[in-house]
């Protein structure tokens, strides 16, 4: 567990950095624009190791359950994960969504956050979700104050836009729902043994 928190933590308190737009113009001015970009790049990724490998360790030496979240929750965590998809997709693609949503990025982390936290009641997967859902939150509040733009500035786009994310968007569903899910954390979301 220590090592899923002390990946939160640092993750979260990169993504801060932002929130705070004289710090982060003071450390792009001393490490200049490409060196900055590159050191929180490799930071990200590294806090993104630690958290999936803080996670797994905690759900493989023992869940401490906190409920029992119904069965029927799993359809609801898959249902959601679509739009959080199209959204991710849309954070990068100008598009009416992202006219629409502002912010489709935070919006799909939410979304990802909340669907999970319906489907898992354990303690590793509260401090998970729940540490995401409220970052999400609080960022979605902090880029409204700062009046920041996102990663395409102020680019607009059309309908070949939307249909783009929403291409974008289901066919990344569609591959985490068949494979990627499995591939990167271990538990299948589909059956594919036909065995009697």
């Amino acid at each position: 567990m220590f090592l899923l928190i002390a990946g939160i933590l640092l993750f979260m308190a990169l993504h801060l950095v932002p929130a705070a737009p004289q710090v982060r113009a003071d450390l792009r001015d001393k490490m200049g624009p490409s060196a900055y970009l590159l050191v929180f790049s490799i930071i990200s990724l590294g806090s993104l190791i630690m958290i999936a490998k803080g996670y797994g360790d905690a759900r493989a030496v023992g869940r401490i359950q906190l409920w029992n979240p119904p069965a029927f929750m799993r359809h609801i965590t898959l249902a959601l994960m679509l739009p959080a998809f199209i959204l991710l997709a849309a954070a990068y693609i100008p598009s009416r969504i992202r006219t629409a949503v502002k912010h489709p990025m935070l919006a799909a982390i939410k979304i990802w956050a909340l669907a999970h936290l319906l489907r898992r009641g354990d303690l590793a997967s509260v401090v998970l979700f729940g540490s995401f859902l409220a970052f999400g939150v609080f960022d979605r509040i902090s880029v409204k104050k700062r009046s920041a733009l996102g990663p395409l500035g102020t680019a607009k786009g059309g309908l070949k836009g939307d249909i783009a994310a929403v291409v974008a968007g289901s066919v990344a569903y569609v591959v985490m729902v068949l494979w990627g899910h499995y591939a990167l954390i271990g538990v299948p979301l589909v059956n594919f043994s036909f065995a009697p």
